[in-house]
């Protein structure tokens, strides 16, 4: 490509089902310069055409021309772009794809050519070394994005726009309008926007939908934290790439697998399965009713560096539970290294904050299993404090209430208490919840099915184990 001649457009329009992007670029080859375009719906192929250019000055030239011809703005002036009503908006590009993909192979080189390669033998243990090549997967990368219906690479600059916008719905969905009409033509012009920002991938005969209640903006959110996760995990691949190449010199290089696993900033104890460790792992997830088909493969101990130091603030907090968190394993990287987060922009139905289950059904909702049906679910010790109980749900808290130090939307069904196991951790008595789900009469009323454990602090959780299951 010829310097920076190289821009991709997208357009997306609800009612004409409109879903296009249009890409565009100058390709110097043997001393010629050709431009080249294709265009098409998101998601397919499309058509494409190359051109000779009678000189370079000529293809630039044709360029500019080109973009100005779909977006009315300057190229020249593209860093002040503006969309402009019933055209194509310029999307940042992804620059970095090709030194994941780059990473990718250099890992098989290394599985490939072992020893004769001059890189030294793992250190991992061979659990350790199958979730690390799982969750480093550039294919686990790109199944998730596949089942989120995105099949572009997406920048970090789109996902912040994405959360900006989604942000800008979830007010105008509170806000009450006298005329339907107006509500549902303003959210199809943000829904517009947000799709047009973060390209989705719709069949030609699939409704592109509108993102219209608190439910969808939440969904769109969680895809987001989602594709930001995938993000941080490349970036941990590239970074392991520098840092291979600062060990040429070397007689032996690290092995791939060390470096990957050296750049969560975590240990990861794998947990014997005669331990009694093991066993709280196994009593917390098994329930004869619900889980007869799933199967533990391997539990670890997890311990992240900062997290221990930072849950110490919480000493005084004595109500504690061994929770479930689940998430996508493309995500699991991105979590070890970065914890569980708050994102800005996010939110639920019990408001923005970190949710936990005591049911592992409830926190499966979230994962985005493996192409082998794998699943990473992980347990983490909740301070919860004294508990505020709610049965409806409220979008708004961003916080617990004064006087409380956490939230439980409490479900008509939870384990049976009477069953509840206990464990001591850091010196405190953990609440392991394990029983099989009983009705509750006292909250057979609320609007939740299942209980749900919301903190609105980060540093309130410590994640103790991670579990690697399989149906």
């Amino acid at each position: 490509i010829l310097r920076d001649f190289d821009f991709t457009l997208y357009q997306v329009n609800i009612d004409l089902n409109s879903n296009k992007f249009f890409k565009y670029q100058i390709i110097k080859f043997d001393g010629k310069a050709y431009t080249w375009g294709r265009w098409g719906r998101v998601g397919e192929v499309g058509q494409n055409k190359e051109k000779l250019q009678p000189s370079e000055d000529k293809a630039i030239k044709d360029f500019k021309k080109k973009f100005k011809d779909k977006t009315k703005n300057e190229w020249d002036d593209r860093a002040e772009f503006v969309t402009k009503p019933g055209l194509y908006t310029l999307i940042e590009r992804e620059t970095e794809h090709d030194e994941y993909v780059a990473e990718a192979k250099l890992a098989k080189f290394d599985e490939i050519d072992g020893a004769t390669n001059n890189v030294a033998n793992c250190n991992l243990d061979e659990s350790t070394q199958k979730l690390i090549k799982l969750i480093f997967d550039h294919d686990v990368f790109k199944r998730a994005m596949s089942k989120m219906k995105i099949d572009v690479e997406v920048s970090k600059s789109q996902i912040a726009t994405g959360f900006e916008i989604l942000g800008e719905m979830k007010n105008v969905i509170d806000q009450k309008f006298e005329e339907q009409k107006e509500f549902k033509d303003r959210l199809t012009k943000m829904s517009n926007k947000f799709y047009t920002h973060v390209p989705h991938s719709f069949g030609r005969r699939e409704e592109i939908p509108i993102i219209a209640d608190q439910e969808s903006v939440r969904e769109k959110m969680d895809m987001l934290m989602v594709l930001d996760n995938i993000k941080i995990s490349q970036a941990m691949q590239v970074q392991a790439k520098k840092d291979m190449k600062e060990e040429v010199a070397r007689v032996y290089g690290t092995h791939h697998l060390d470096r990957q696993y050296n750049s969560l900033n975590c240990d990861l104890k794998t947990l014997d399965k005669n331990s009694d460790n093991y066993a709280v792992s196994l009593w917390h997830y098994f329930r004869p009713s619900v889980h007869l088909r799933l199967k533990l493969l391997d539990a670890w101990e997890v311990d992240r560096n900062i997290e221990g130091a930072r849950f110490k603030q919480h000493d005084q907090l004595n109500n504690r539970k061994l929770l479930w968190h689940g998430t996508s394993v493309a995500c699991v990287a991105a979590t070890l290294k970065r914890g569980l987060r708050i994102m800005p922009h996010s939110g639920g139905r019990v408001g923005r904050g970190i949710y936990f289950a005591s049911e592992y059904t409830k926190s499966t909702a979230s994962v985005i299993p493996s192409a082998d049906d794998i699943e990473i679910m992980f347990l983490s010790e909740v301070a919860l404090g004294k508990e505020k109980h709610i049965l409806v749900e409220d979008f708004s808290l961003v916080e617990a209430p004064k006087g409380f130090d956490s939230v439980v939307a409490k479900g008509r069904r939870e384990p049976d208490p009477k069953i509840n196991a206990e464990m001591t951790l850091g010196g405190h008595r953990v609440t392991i919840p394990q029983g099989a789900p009983v009705p509750l009469k006292e909250f057979r009323n609320s609007s939740f099915d299942q209980s749900e454990y919301l903190i609105y602090k980060e540093s309130q959780n410590r994640i103790r184990y991670m579990l690697k299951l399989t149906f």
